[in-house]
């Protein structure tokens, strides 16, 4: 989700085919009997999510994106959570006239949504993660599954999307510390939306899924695979951890940005617009 520096990239669905990074099919079955779920919400309480698994971020925080994040936008109705992005002024509480920072000078807010996170909640290292969620692929939308490490600094401590959408794709990627701060190797790997070849898309629900071993981590979307991150190469240039992704435990991210560096522009797009999730379940060997 936090986009420096890019180093590898992968376009698959008839643009560029990148060897070894070609997509396949692989059961959701596969080596189940030798996972166990360990943790997962349903969203089956109507109500706000519940707060024993999640936490919230507040405010303008990355990517110089244009949403507010906030509690109100999170929800649980009908057995899903849902994550509302809506179009909406009113005064940026941080405001501040001679400031440099983007998060700070701004005097109005025009979007908000909501980011949930696990953080300070649940953490893992390892697993199956598994995600039913159903999103809307329209300019400026950013909706985005993904887990970051605990106790570093970004991108030392690690970050491995496992969905993200914008700019027409769907993304699967990881990201480690690169020689300079804030600096990032990322394996980043984009699939277009129109190569599903399917104009009912946005309407369905579909399986984000992440194998995540000593060995290597295996992002799925629907059973094919979108990308295997080889973690023999996934090794910090700076920092206090060799390897985020076999050291560090992470927390997982759900949140609906908008704009920003990536997102694109959101003024032709219909709000309030809906990020829903039915469930996320983690199974550990």
């Amino acid at each position: 989700m936090v986009k420096i520096q890019f180093v590898r990239l992968c376009f698959l669905g008839g643009l560029i085919a990148c060897s070894p990074k070609t997509a396949s099919h692989e059961s959701a079955e596969t080596k189940t009997e030798t996972y166990q779920l360990v943790w997962s919400d349903e969203f089956d309480t109507d109500g706000p999510p519940n707060p024993q698994n999640w936490t919230y971020e507040r405010g303008f925080t990355r990517n110089e994106e244009l949403q507010w994040y906030q509690e109100d936008n999170a929800f649980v109705k009908d057995g899903m959570l849902i994550i509302e992005g809506r179009r909406e002024t009113r005064p940026n509480p941080d405001y501040q006239a001679d400031s440099n920072d983007w998060r700070t000078n701004r005097p109005e807010i025009n979007y908000t949504s909501s980011c949930v996170t696990t953080q300070g909640r649940h953490q893992w290292r390892y697993g199956r993660f598994e995600i039913k969620a159903r999103i809307k692929t329209e300019a400026g939308l950013w909706p985005a599954i993904w887990t970051l490490g605990l106790g570093h600094e970004w991108p030392v401590n690690g970050e491995i999307d496992i969905m993200e959408f914008y700019g027409g794709n769907i993304l699967a990627n990881a990201a480690w510390a690169a020689a300079g701060r804030w600096q990032a190797v990322w394996d980043d790997l984009r699939k277009p939306v129109n190569s599903f070849n399917d104009p009912d898309w946005d309407d369905r629900f579909h399986i984000w899924r992440m194998d995540w071993t000593e060995a290597a981590i295996k992002i799925y979307l629907d059973d094919e695979l979108l990308n295997t991150i080889d973690l023999e190469e996934t090794i910090n240039q700076r920092g206090a951890v060799k390897n985020p992704f076999r050291e560090t435990e992470h927390y997982l991210l759900l949140n609906l940005a908008i704009g920003g560096k990536n997102g694109g522009d959101p003024s032709g797009t219909a709000f309030p617009t809906r990020y829903e999730i039915d469930y996320v379940r983690v199974y550990q060997q």
